[in-house]
């Protein structure tokens, strides 16, 4: 049999997405051929469900070759893994970053993620990608009450900021001129270390590595970014005017009883203080439709939050019942209105998002092109440009065109001297 590197299928969050790169080295340190790894994903019972369809798909089509499972799936509930037959081992989420557990015989290697209280400060290896990512931290000592990630993850445990600013450091010694920092709970980032919060850390890394063009940040908690943060966002011209917000529901009472630490209004404050400070600003947000007791009503204030918050960039969740968790032990909405209500945030989000876009012609951003035809601006929005590009450099483009949900934009030759510095302001 010919050998072949191991298949990394990788689902969920980005943090996945980076700890692939590192599952891919390690496995490959050990040697690991003719083998499947998936990485899998517990935030929702269908993520669960697609794991073990890889899973049994992957030794379909190659039932010579090995299945391992690993992930926040594999590591709250390792014993349902182990009973599927096409699965040869299962890793815990610590496990699956060391390359002995890949050399190892034992069918079943995961460890108490509890027990773990220091952050693990991942090798620096190769992306692919042109947007690079870097881990901050990892774990999250909230308890909403539909979430079973903690268990998956373990506490919250920072990266110390010279490891971060030293992986940033090489990504954009790499050819990296975009990096995105993430974790499961990053604006818990720093106390463990004795820090004062994420400001400081975001702070350290544009100090650190100006030659880093543009920084990012995955999803945030609104209510615990601290004051130095804030004021990043608002004057410093390298960090995204765009920011993804963890703010699952828009009505008060359904807040209270997931146990989230933000109000319906100080979430709309949020929004609106940014967005009157950096006007070019865009939001996204992760919304939960359905959640347990949520009436007409409630749904309805969520859905109003669309336009009061102006998020732009929506990710929709059904609310999907989550073993051992409060809610699942609260009454459930029917999982037709759930459906319909999912469906309805979406339309709600993507009408707006349809207007938004409109509004940007005639804008001219800088692009990140991730193809050789297409790439990101700034606020996030998705840009096809009329000429080829490599992928990885940033581009100057003035924005012609709507074309379903992207931008289309007409490339600026970087000696045009009307090309302008503060791109996102509205029409020049």
């Amino acid at each position: 049999m010919t050998s072949s590197p191991p298949n990394i299928v990788n689902f969920g969050c980005r943090l996945n997405l980076l700890e692939a790169d590192q599952i891919r080295e390690a496995a490959g340190q050990a040697g690991v051929t003719n083998t499947t790894i998936i990485n899998s994903c517990a935030v929702t019972h269908e993520a669960v469900r697609q794991a073990r369809q890889a899973a049994r798909r992957a030794k379909r089509d190659n039932p010579d070759h090995r299945v391992i499972m690993t992930g926040c799936a594999a590591q709250i509930d390792a014993q349902q893994f182990q009973e599927v037959t096409e699965i040869d081992q299962v890793l815990g989420n610590d496990e699956k970053m060391r390359a002995e557990s890949y050399q190892s015989q034992a069918t079943h290697l995961v460890g108490d993620i509890m027990a773990q209280h220091r952050a693990r400060t991942l090798p620096i290896v190769p992306q692919r990608r042109a947007r690079a990512f870097v881990q901050v931290q990892n774990g999250c000592d909230h308890r909403c009450t539909f979430c079973i990630i903690p268990f998956g993850r373990g506490p919250s445990r920072s990266v110390p900021a010279a490891d971060i600013i030293r992986q940033c450091q090489s990504l954009v010694d790499a050819g990296h001129r975009e990096i995105v920092l993430t974790g499961v709970d990053i604006t818990s980032w720093g106390p463990d270390l004795g820090e004062d919060g994420l400001g400081t850390l975001v702070g350290a890394v544009l100090n650190a590595v100006p030659s880093l063009e543009r920084l990012r940040l995955s999803s945030l908690d609104a209510v615990e970014l601290d004051p130095a943060f804030l004021d990043l966002v608002i004057h410093e011209p390298r960090l995204m005017p765009h920011l993804h917000l963890s703010l699952q529901a828009g009505d008060d009472m359904i807040l209270k009883r997931m146990k989230r630490r933000h109000s319906r209004a100080q979430a709309i404050a949020f929004c609106e203080k940014l967005k009157m400070a950096r006007p070019e600003i865009v939001f996204g947000a992760d919304l939960i439709a359905g959640f347990p007791t949520e009436t007409g009503a409630m749904f309805e204030n969520t859905r109003q939050l669309i336009a009061e918050c102006g998020l732009i960039w929506l990710h929709v969740f059904p609310y999907s019942e989550r073993p051992d968790t409060p809610a699942a032990r609260m009454p459930q909405v029917d999982k037709p209105i759930i459906t319909d209500r999912a469906n309805r945030l979406r339309e709600t989000g993507d009408a707006l998002r349809q207007h938004w876009l409109k509004t940007q012609i005639g804008t001219r951003y800088t692009v990140l092109m991730e193809t050789e035809t297409s790439g990101r601006a700034e606020n996030f929005a998705r840009v096809q440009l009329d000429s080829p590009q490599e992928v990885g450099s940033i581009c100057a483009a003035q924005i012609v065109a709507v074309d379903g949900e992207q931008l289309k934009g007409a490339l600026i030759p970087a000696a045009d001297p009307l090309m302008v510095h503060e791109v996102g302001h509205g029409p020049i």
